[in-house]
């Protein structure tokens, strides 16, 4: 049934630029708060951690944490501008007037549209490549966690951008035909495409995309083998390998981590964490992710993704046949070609900006998962080495053990190492 009432292209252009703003106060005030904060605690090792944690790494992961937070104040500004010049100055407009020009008369709807949206990806991505170079070959390299080539770099490039196209075009072209083939009701069907195209993608991500980046081998060790696989009964949990990934080509960090669904499923170890973590605190990690699989906090975000997304897409389907939707961002409605790609690509930068003031939301309930995940780690493995891996890991990744609490509060996922180390120690 349609909504009794229209977009009014003033009303929505103010609220737009009243959250933009209003967003952009709030996280550069956030990122004030963490810098000084951080700053603050830099010359000494909270005594929490004192015996554990030596000065300098504190003080390196104080160092990273503020050139992050200094370098992402510098994005913040220049991607707000980005936005405004593709919204209110016209700059999707103007884009869409050339295309539209150029491709529709000769090549028809489809690939007009496939057009915009390949235009507008591309110019993002040229816009964005200055600050992602500056991000792994200066910030990164200055902290001594890059490993990335120039040539690694540019062959990761080319092939994600080969593998974006190959996935993303026809996912794309699916949808903008529902949007223009399958009446008022397309948005229900365009997700229902779109969740089956999710699936499908966690189901090939690891057998078929993630190894065209990265070396994947088994297991080597026979006693860390034996161990895992023992966590790994006692937990009831079932995967189709034990995988050693070279992610020290590219980054000192290290992790682990389960990719795939069903029958899909497998374990994946960075190098990095096997080099760094003892056999104890391997299973420790390990057993911290399998929680997440016992509390089925993995499913709740797939449910919650797919209530989410079908949200969006109801909202976009309303929003797609209001004309003021397209004139409050400086955009004037295709009176011959279709508008699909047009309302896509508006609805893309325009949401984000509302939907940031529900982080602090999302945060509190992947914290709330964490500590839950850290109790069932304590239960099927050792609280201790538990503590010392994630001491491991902070000091190995930088993390700082003295956050500003506001914004440890609306930004992270995981709870500060002070909380989840006095969690676990109970």
């Amino acid at each position: 049934m349609p909504l009794p009432f229209t977009v009014s292209p003033h009303v929505l252009s103010l609220a737009f630029a009243a959250a933009l703003l209003l967003s952009m106060g709030i996280k550069l005030w956030l990122s004030t708060r963490q810098v000084r904060h951080v700053m603050q605690h830099r010359d000494a090792v909270p005594a929490a951690f004192a015996a554990t944690v030596p000065l300098a790494a504190h003080q390196k992961a104080a160092d990273y944490t503020v050139a992050r937070a200094r370098f992402g104040l510098l994005n913040l500004a220049f991607g707000s501008l980005v936005l405004v010049a593709w919204t209110l100055l016209g700059g999707l407009d103007a884009l869409n007037g050339w295309l539209q020009d150029a491709l529709y008369p000769r090549f028809g709807a489809m690939a007009y549209q496939l057009g915009l949206l390949t235009a507008f990806s591309l110019i993002g991505a040229l816009l964005d490549l200055p600050w992602e170079l500056y991000s792994t070959f200066k910030l990164e390299q200055r902290f001594g966690f890059n490993r990335t080539t120039l040539a690694l770099y540019i062959a990761d490039t080319l092939k994600g951008a080969l593998v974006g196209a190959l996935i993303g075009l026809p996912i794309a072209a699916l949808i903008l035909w529902l949007m223009g083939a399958a009446g008022a009701l397309w948005w229900l069907w365009a997700w229902g495409a779109w969740m089956g195209f999710n699936l499908l993608i966690m189901v090939l991500y690891p057998t078929v995309i993630a190894p065209l980046f990265n070396k994947f081998e088994p297991l080597a060790d026979a006693t860390l083998r034996q161990r895992v696989e023992a966590l790994m009964a006692r937990c009831g949990f079932a995967a189709r390998g034990l995988f050693v990934m070279d992610g020290s080509r590219r980054s000192a960090h290290g992790n682990a981590y389960f990719t795939g669904i069903g029958a899909a499923k497998r374990v994946v170890f960075f190098d990095t964490l096997l080099a760094r973590l003892n056999p104890g605190e391997v299973e420790a990690v390990l057993a911290h992710e399998l929680g997440h699989f016992k509390h089925k906090h993995v499913l709740k975000r797939m449910i919650s993704l797919f209530a989410l997304s079908l949200a969006g897409f109801a909202l976009l389907g309303w929003l797609s046949r209001q004309t003021g939707f397209y004139l409050a961002f400086s955009v004037q409605p295709n009176m011959a070609a279709p508008n699909d790609a047009l309302a896509l690509l508006l609805f893309m930068l325009v949401l984000p900006v509302f939907g940031f003031f529900f982080t602090p939301l999302s945060a509190q309930i992947s914290r709330k998962h964490e500590f839950q995940a850290d109790a069932y780690a304590c239960a099927q493995s050792s609280g201790s080495d538990l503590a010392a891996a994630l001491l491991k890991l902070h000091e190995d990744n930088a993390g700082t053990l003295t956050p500003d609490p506001v914004y440890a509060r609306f930004y992270y996922s995981h709870p500060p190492a002070s909380e989840r180390l006095a969690a676990i120690l109970k």
